[in-house]
């Protein structure tokens, strides 16, 4: 993937490229967009000379990227909420047939309504944490008002997180395997620590104050 996308590294299609995985990663989560996202900004790293010292190529710029993820992330956000919003009663029963959808969207209308959403934060990062936080708040018909301001902090954290990955370990390890590898590992292992949150009632319950 590195290869691919360094030769995409000198033109627009970067931008476009992370753009629609990060968009539509909300619906389809098997889509490797955090990969691809540190993919980015690990050739940006190296093409831009700050890995090898040398000449610097025609490369990203590194908040562009960042600010391109993080409006994806906003973006599909959006989608999902109002997909789920207008789903009517064949989404209301997808969800009640699943305990952990049911558990979900119970947690999250708790979490909104006493400013709690620090949830929406931590689930931006849980593997499929997005789709359902976005989907049970559409489902719930929480306003938007209380689910698009902590999804634009979430998407803010995760891209500013998963670009830093992958920029500072092309000018630790050079624009390779092991640097994008190190990086990916550091973004499950991210994951991976915020589905363990979610499952305890401290962060999802209803006594939390805005974080």
């Amino acid at each position: 993937m590195l290869e691919s996308v360094g030769s995409l590294t000198g033109t627009p299609w970067i931008y476009a490229l992370v753009g629609v995985s990060v968009l539509f990663d909300v619906l389809v989560p098997v889509l490797p967009s955090g990969v691809l996202v540190i993919t980015a900004a690990t050739a940006a790293a190296a093409g831009s000379g700050a890995a090898t010292g040398q000449v610097a190529q025609e490369v990203p710029d590194i908040l562009a990227l960042t600010l391109c993820a993080a409006t994806a992330s906003v973006l599909g956000d959006l989608v999902a909420y109002r997909l789920a919003w207008h789903g009517g009663a064949r989404l209301d029963r997808a969800i009640a047939r699943s305990r952990r959808l049911t558990s979900a969207q119970e947690r999250l209308g708790q979490a909104l309504a006493h400013s709690g959403g620090i949830l929406v934060v931590v689930a931006r990062f849980a593997p499929a944490g997005r789709s359902v936080v976005s989907l049970g708040a559409g489902a719930a018909h929480r306003r938007v008002g209380e689910f698009l301001p902590w999804s634009i902090v979430a998407g803010l954290a995760w891209a500013a997180y998963s670009v830093a990955l992958g920029y500072f370990g092309g000018q630790w390890l050079g624009a390779t395997w092991l640097a994008t590898a190190v990086s990916v590992a550091a973004l499950f292992g991210a994951g991976a620590g915020a589905a363990f949150l979610m499952r305890r009632p401290r962060v999802t319950g209803g006594q939390g104050a805005p974080v």
